[in-house]
């Protein structure tokens, strides 16, 4: 078992729910990046999720995009965030998780990348323009390192293909909560919590929900049929606008959910 899932594991059995908040890698520099993760450590979250900024980000929403639009303004690319990550390593404990596009992975060279990630304490990817079909080169990578490859299911994904997917999963499965890009939601479909629970029942890792989850309600009624949930926008928008209180808030209402029978 590799040590994201260990940590997720670890924070259900103390009664909690894990809480994974989303950040843009470069969004206000890269000097901001290591205190911004020092924080949200001592904020208590599970693992952290870093955006790399990317030019085409189709799965990603206006606040997420723009965050990247600002980050590739400052310069910032997938070797300069390793590069930062790097340099106070030492200083965070809890599991980070990279989230990228394939291309920048491409371009960096798939083992190059990888062996650059293990190097940096890197313990999960999360690529979401990577197909089932298409990830034997990173599972043949990834098979002798700590680091785990996450897979996402969708809620039109079938049965079969749920099946497969949470059969080769790793880290967590990212259950995606909406048909469409991130984004701040008011409301999701009203069979959502029967798919997320179908779901955990059929995951032999841990199952997050994630994509327009931004309230503490929210993130209570999707830890209630989860084993936790992973919060972006509202963490980036939090960030942009230098609200550290509204962040602990989030995170602190992750805690004490009681599970749905």
């Amino acid at each position: 078992m590799k040590t994201l899932e260990k940590r997720i594991r670890t924070t259900v059995q103390q009664g909690n729910k894990a809480f994974v908040p989303y950040m843009m890698a470069g969004d206000g520099g890269l000097t901001v990046l290591n205190d911004r993760l020092l924080f949200l450590q001592e904020a208590g979250v599970t693992a952290i999720e870093i955006g790399i900024p990317f030019s085409d980000p189709v799965a990603d929403g206006e606040t997420i995009q723009q965050a990247g639009e600002r980050a590739l303004a400052n310069g910032v690319t997938l070797r300069k965030v390793l590069d930062t990550l790097e340099i106070r390593s030492h200083d965070v404990h809890v599991p980070l998780v990279i989230m990228t596009y394939l291309n920048p992975i491409l371009a960096y060279g798939i083992r190059e990348f990888i062996a650059r990630c293990s190097e940096v304490g890197i313990k999960g990817l999360i690529i979401p323009d990577l197909p089932l079909e298409e990830n034997v080169p990173f599972v043949n990578e990834l098979n002798e390192t700590d680091i785990a490859l996450i897979p996402l299911v969708s809620l039109t994904s079938s049965v079969d293909r749920i099946a497969n997917i949470v059969s080769q999963a790793e880290g967590f499965v990212y259950a995606v909560t909406v048909n469409g890009i991130t984004g701040i939601r008011n409301a999701y479909d009203e069979t959502l919590v029967q798919h997320l629970q179908q779901l955990k029942a059929s995951s032999p890792v841990p199952v997050l929900a994630g994509f327009g989850i931004s309230t503490a309600r929210q993130i209570e009624a999707f830890g209630a049929c989860t084993d936790g949930v992973i919060v972006g926008s509202a963490i980036v928008e939090a960030f942009h606008r230098g609200d550290e209180q509204f962040i602990n808030e989030l995170v602190q209402s992750s805690t004490s959910i009681r599970s749905l029978s």
